[in-house]
Parts: structure tokens; C-alpha cells; sequence
């Protein structure tokens, strides 16, 4: 077997992934759970770790590094937050540690070090924060002076830097929006699920970036077009979706911090991405896919700054 040199976690939300990395960053094996930071009772911690990858922790000497909501507030420890512009160095700097407990060796010999977030201070006195996005940013290398757009729950649009740091940011809650809508609200209701339909899509796409001032009056079309017979039942969940990314678009562009025909690099799954990628070409923006593994990529960049790994 290739020695191991770096136990690589995205511990998100909702689930938590470990991968363990050779001496180039290249997975060795990646292993996953539904033990998201949500999902520790107890603030037991340590223990969902070692449940996911124990036998890692107590086979090889190397180090943990850890990124996303693990660092939150309501993860295991709270790591700091840096000011944008920020880079993959300053990050590797700002590393925040905890102690494994019953891992087999005493506890203060093994460490957890988990990756910082950052924050973006907005024009109207506010701030916007992310935290674990960053480290696919910067594992997925985009070019400077580029936009990376994350799709997502909470879906993120940053500006690189022409020496790679992460110049300013700002979030769209595009995705939590979609789900609260079709699950907890009535438009859920006149909707039927299970089907993919472009078309409807598309022509939300083109309501919400034409009203995207007018937001909370444009996904009430979602119910109209229902009740009139505008768009079938089966159509309606993508015509929302499509009014959403919509709406972001349209926001996003007209922000005064986008270029109006940006380089854009996505990153995200296949089914997020490819909605981005058709709502861009409907404006004429082209787009491309990060490569795989930018997570990964990522967390070996901070671990080999931070000379950890």
C-alpha cells in the first residue's frame, strides 16, 4: 500500500467525508457517512470521526487536516473567520486544532486542524461569510481575475484575485429557498415531482432574471402558471428551480461587482451545475466544470502551506 500522508475531512452539515491521500494528494481511499455536524450528539465528535475512519487514525501517524461547518459555530470548534481579500497561505496560517480523544495513542499526540472560513464585508454594512467553499476555490485553481460560482443550498459567487486570493464574495440562498418553497409552502402543492423538463426550466430562467427586482412577485408565477394551465404539474418544480437560479442571475449581474460577461468556472454536481450551465448560455456567458476532487486538492494545498503534510 502507498504510504499515507494527510487524513483529508469535508465535514459539511449533513454528511462527512474522509479520504486518505498519498505523498502527491492523490485519494488513496475515500470513505463516507451521513454524520454531518448536525447529526453529533452530544458534541460527540471524536467519536463520529473515529467511527468513519478509526482504524486510519490508529494505522498511520499522519496528519488531519478538516474543512467546512466542522469549524462553525455549531461544529466541533469554532475557527476563525478571515477578511477578504484572503489567500490559500493566510488560511494555512489561521489553522485551528483539537485533540482526538481515544484514538488509541494519547490524546494531545493527535490533532485535528481545521480550516478557517471567510467573511466579506458588503456595501450596506453587512457581512457575508463562507465556510468550506473556499477550499474548493482553491483546489479547483481558477484563473485569476475569474468568477467561481458554487451552486448550492446556499450558492456562492467569488471573485479571484490576480495572485489567487479570494477577493469578495456574495451568497444566494437559491437552493434552501427551493426546498422550503416546494415542501413547506403552497406552491408545493399544485406541483408533481420525478420529472426533468428543460423547457419549463428555461422559461423560468428567463422570468427570473427579467424580474429579479421583483422577486417575491416572480416566484408567485410558479402559481399562477399552475392554476392557469400555463405549465404542467410535472413542469412546475423546474420552472421554479428555473426562476430561482433566475433571480440569482440576474441579481448577481446587475450587482455592480460582477462583469456582465465573466469567465466563469462552476463547481458543484452534475445536476446543480448543469442548470447553471444552460441559465449562463442563455445570456451568452460561457462556463466551465472545475475538475473533480477540488476539495480534496484543496485541503493537500492548505495541509503542504501549512506544512502539515
Amino acid at each position: 500500500m502507498t504510504t499515507p500522508h494527510l487524513i483529508a475531512l469535508d465535514w459539511g452539515t449533513s454528511n462527512l467525508r474522509a479520504s486518505l491521500l498519498d505523498d502527491a494528494g492523490n485519494a488513496i481511499e475515500t470513505r463516507s457517512a451521513p454524520g454531518g455536524v448536525m447529526a453529533v450528539k452530544d458534541r460527540q465528535f471524536s467519536a463520529a470521526l473515529l467511527a468513519l475512519c478509526g482504524d486510519w487514525v490508529k494505522q498511520f501517524s499522519c496528519p488531519l487536516i478538516a474543512s467546512g461547518m466542522v469549524g462553525s459555530r455549531q461544529g466541533w470548534k469554532e475557527a476563525p473567520y478571515l477578511d477578504c481579500p484572503a489567500t490559500l497561505l493566510q488560511a494555512a496560517q489561521a489553522l485551528t486544532t483539537v485533540a482526538l480523544e481515544d484514538a488509541g495513542q494519547p490524546a494531545m499526540s493527535r490533532q485535528l486542524h481545521i480550516a478557517p472560513g471567510l467573511r466579506c464585508a458588503l456595501a450596506n454594512g453587512q457581512f457575508d461569510v463562507m465556510r468550506g467553499e473556499e477550499i474548493q476555490i482553491w483546489g479547483a485553481g481558477i484563473a485569476p481575475g475569474s468568477l467561481c460560482v458554487l451552486p448550492g443550498t446556499h450558492s456562492k459567487w467569488a471573485w479571484s484575485g490576480g495572485s489567487g486570493q479570494i477577493t469578495c464574495f456574495q451568497t444566494y440562498m437559491t437552493g434552501e429557498l427551493f426546498g422550503l418553497l416546494t415542501k413547506h409552502g403552497i406552491l408545493g402543492r399544485l406541483m408533481v415531482f420525478g420529472e426533468t423538463r428543460k423547457d419549463d426550466f428555461v422559461s423560468g430562467v428567463r422570468v427570473g432574471m427579467a424580474s429579479h427586482t421583483q422577486a417575491t412577485h416572480a416566484i408567485f408565477s410558479a402559481r399562477t402558471a399552475g392554476l392557469m394551465g400555463s405549465i404542467a404539474p410535472q413542469g412546475l418544480p423546474d420552472y421554479l428551480s428555473g426562476l430561482l437560479v433566475g433571480i440569482e442571475l440576474g441579481s448577481a449581474l446587475s450587482s455592480g461587482t460582477a462583469d456582465t460577461k465573466p469567465d466563469v468556472t462552476l463547481v458543484g454536481d452534475d445536476d446543480l451545475c448543469w442548470r447553471y450551465e444552460l441559465a449562463f448560455e442563455l445570456i451568452g456567458v460561457p462556463t466551465q466544470r472545475a475538475p473533480d476532487g477540488a476539495t480534496t486538492r484543496g485541503q493537500w494545498m492548505i495541509a503542504q502551506a501549512a506544512a502539515i503534510a
